[in-house]
C-alpha cells in the first residue's frame, strides 16, 4: 500500500493532464443596410456640395463625420461635446415622434377607405447602401432618413389617390426634410479646443474661446448631472496617441459604404 509521501511523489513526478480550455470566441462582424425608395431619402444620404448659386447641403454622410468629432471629445471629458449630444439627442427625438404621428395619420387616412385596398408605393429598384460609422447618432440619423423615406411613400401615394392636395403633399415632405436637415447642421457649430471639464472650470486654456464661439455651458451639464443617453464612457487617452484615427474600407464591387472620413481627434 503506497504511503502519502509516495503518492505525492508519483503526482508531481507525472502531473495529471487537463483538457485544453476551448479558444474564446473572436471579433463580432455585422453589416447594416440603409434601404430607401425616393430620391429626396438618397439626397438626404450624401447631402450636396455648395455651388456659386446653391449652398451646401449637409446629409448624412457630413453630419456623421461631425458627429465622430463631437463623441471622441465627449469620451476626453468636453462638457460642451456633451452638450452637443444633449442637442443632438432632443433635435432628433423631436423628429421622430413629429415624423412617427404623420406616419400614423396617414396610415388611418389610407386604411379608413371604404371598400378599396391601399398598398404603399415603393420603388421597383430601390437604391440600398451598407452603412459603417463609429458613432451610434449616425446610426440615429440613418433611422430619420428611413422614417422620411416611408412617409413620402405615404405621402405620394395619398396624394396619387386624391386624399393629399399637391399643396398639402409638399408642405408635409418639404417640412418633415427640412427639419431632418436642419439635425444634420447642429454638428457643425460643435468647435473642438481641446478643453475638459476642469478646463472650464477653472476658466484657464482655451475656455474663454468656447465660451465665445459656443456659448455658455449649462451648470447641470457642466456638472455632468445632465447628460445625453447615449453617451460614451469618458477615458484619458496617452500624451503620445497618433492625431487622427482612421476608418478605412477594402476594396470591394459592393455599392461603396456610407462611412465617416478620416477626422483629426484634437
Amino acid at each position: 500500500m503506497k504511503t502519502e509521501d509516495a503518492m505525492a511523489q508519483q503526482t508531481a513526478l507525472h502531473p495529471v493532464e487537463r483538457p485544453d480550455l476551448p479558444e474564446k470566441p473572436g471579433a463580432l462582424h455585422g453589416q447594416v443596410w440603409l434601404t430607401v425608395h425616393t430620391r429626396l431619402a438618397q439626397n438626404l444620404i450624401h447631402g450636396r456640395e455648395g455651388t456659386a448659386e446653391k449652398p451646401t447641403i449637409i446629409g448624412l454622410v457630413g453630419f456623421a463625420n461631425r458627429m465622430r468629432v463631437v463623441w471622441l471629445a465627449a469620451r476626453r471629458d468636453d462638457p460642451y461635446a456633451d452638450w452637443w449630444l444633449i442637442k443632438v439627442h432632443e433635435a432628433i427625438q423631436f423628429a421622430e415622434n413629429l415624423i412617427r404621428n404623420q406616419h400614423a395619420v396617414l396610415s388611418t387616412q389610407l386604411n379608413a377607405l371604404p371598400a378599396m385596398e391601399v398598398n404603399i408605393a415603393e420603388s421597383r429598384k430601390p437604391y440600398r447602401v451598407p452603412l459603417r460609422f463609429a458613432n451610434p447618432y449616425a446610426y440615429r440619423g440613418a433611422r430619420l432618413i428611413a422614417d422620411l423615406d416611408k412617409l413620402v411613400c405615404m405621402a405620394m401615394t395619398a396624394r396619387h389617390i386624391a386624399l393629399l392636395s399637391t399643396r398639402e403633399y409638399e408642405h408635409l415632405v418639404t417640412g418633415s426634410a427640412r427639419k431632418i436637415r436642419a439635425i444634420f447642421v447642429i454638428p457643425q457649430h460643435y468647435r473642438l479646443l481641446k478643453i475638459d471639464r476642469e478646463t472650464v472650470r477653472r476658466q484657464i486654456g482655451r475656455s474663454g474661446e468656447a465660451r465665445q464661439v459656443m456659448g455658455v455651458v449649462p451648470e447641470d451639464i457642466l456638472s455632468g448631472k445632465r447628460q445625453a443617453p447615449i453617451a460614451p464612457r469618458k477615458i484619458s487617452l496617452p500624451s503620445n496617441l497618433p492625431g487622427h484615427v482612421g476608418l478605412h474600407s477594402k476594396p470591394s464591387s459592393r455599392p461603396k459604404t456610407v462611412s465617416e472620413p478620416e477626422t483629426p481627434l484634437w
